[in-house]
């Protein structure tokens, strides 16, 4: 199967683009999400993250679009017709900057034979740390063909009735695994419920769902959605293909997993003394730190600021949720730029993160759930660098941590601290 974007029908204008960011070959995922979204296929798929996701229903969906427009001579199509959401607002705001990069442009040719019909296609963010008025004047005015945002805002606009989604025949869930599971799972149901009702006397809708990790389970409560059922799309819960991206190469070849011993009481003293360590042998690591509760996160944080760590954290003040708005993006923005070392984050918080030169992962427990590891692990080894997950733990956490290794394959080295280094202990040197 070829690797060339141009021979995956991807719309040369795009493939142009990607060319600006030296992205000239489709990953494995992209090689087999791209041609069967340009046909209009349905299609659930999972990828390790770093491996182009994103892209690879962007480029396909969007090519369509374009042709769409191209042919109907760049009339004014109803809006909107491709609706992303996410279950994060970081997550919505990265998507849509890789809209606003490839749609950057006063007008983008259409993949036709000529090149010479021109048409220009819109997006807009909508998620819920933004003024409500604000978007709705932006809906009014864009007339916005590609549609981002959460589920729950996007829910309070259709309620509105300044969201509709009865032109809609493109729909991705990305971070599908995480939509359909807790607290965001009624919100998702309501908002396909919505959809199915908008589209069903319209015409199919192509469907896309993605994560990192996708099992059976969540792939079942998937297909359970409203927008598989109806008149025009009742079979589509028959025809999904599920894909899945070849093994877990970047897991294993691209991150380095270790494993710290440390008491409980012990564990932020073992944190300062590896970041520490870190910070000695490379000035320019970067490191997101793990708690699996809020309130943990919180006391880790807390902790290190008073002993003078260079930190922020990803969560509000109450420890229950993440933090939203403003503050979260100076949070952020301070971690990228290298004005502070140590990003301290739940799961929850952290999900879909796309910052780009992460050294480090430590986390401070272990998950029973090796989704949730490997979603740990996918904030670093991005875009062809090496990352090193380490974790922190004491006996029965070390236990658990070697069930993991054996289920997902991968090699975990035991480190020791020793006169501010990080050592392999003497009984493991070879």
């Amino acid at each position: 199967m070829t690797d060339d974007f141009s021979v995956l029908g991807t719309a040369s204008c795009f493939v142009r683009r990607l060319e600006e960011r030296n992205i000239r070959k489709a990953t494995d995922i992209q090689k087999k999400v791209i041609p069967r979204l340009a046909a209009c296929e349905s299609v659930f798929f999972s990828s390790a993250t770093g491996t182009g996701k994103t892209f690879a229903y962007l480029l396909p969906l969007l090519g369509r679009l374009l042709e769409q427009d191209a042919q109907a001579g760049g009339k004014n199509a109803p809006c909107p017709r491709f609706l992303i959401t996410a279950p994060t607002l970081e997550l919505c705001s990265q998507i849509k900057g890789e809209l606003d990069f490839l749609l950057d442009k006063p007008a983008i040719s259409a993949n036709v034979e000529n090149e010479q019909s021109s048409v220009s296609l819109r997006s807009c963010l909508l998620i819920g740390s933004v003024n409500l008025e604000r978007q709705i004047e932006s809906l009014k005015k864009s007339k916005s063909a590609v549609i981002v945002g959460n589920p729950a805002r996007l829910l309070v606009l259709a309620k509105m009735g300044k969201l509709r989604f009865g032109a809609l025949s493109c729909l991705v869930l990305d971070e599908a695994d995480r939509l359909v599971s807790g607290e965001l799972s009624g919100e998702t149901r309501e908002l396909c419920e919505i959809i199915r009702r908008a589209v069903r006397d319209c015409g199919s809708l192509t469907i896309a769902a993605c994560s990192a990790t996708m099992n059976e389970k969540n792939r079942e409560k998937l297909l359970s959605l409203a927008v598989f059922r109806g008149e025009k799309n009742a079979d589509i819960s028959r025809n999904v293909e599920y894909i899945e991206s070849e093994g877990n190469e970047i897991l294993r070849e691209r991150i380095e997993h270790w494993a710290i011993f440390s008491e409980k009481r012990r564990k932020i003293q073992t944190l300062r003394s590896l970041l520490a360590a870190i910070k000695a042998k490379k000035s320019r690591a970067r490191s997101l730190i793990f708690t699996s509760r809020g309130d943990e996160a919180e006391m880790v944080l807390s902790r290190l600021l008073y002993h003078h760590v260079n930190a922020a954290g990803l969560f509000a003040k109450s420890g229950k949720k993440p933090l939203a708005g403003t503050a979260r993006k100076e949070a952020l923005d301070a971690f990228r730029s290298g004005k502070v070392d140590a990003l301290v984050s739940t799961d929850l918080a952290a999900r879909g993160l796309d910052i780009p030169g992460i050294t480090h992962i430590i986390a401070l427990d272990v998950p029973s759930d090796s989704e949730v590891y490997i979603h740990r692990c996918g904030r670093t080894g991005r875009a062809g660098k090496y990352g090193v997950m380490v974790t922190i733990g004491n006996e029965t956490q070390m236990c658990l941590l070697a069930s993991l290794e054996k289920k997902l394959k991968i090699r975990v080295l035991p480190k020791e601290l020793y006169q501010g280094r990080i050592c392999t202990p003497p009984q493991m040197e070879e």
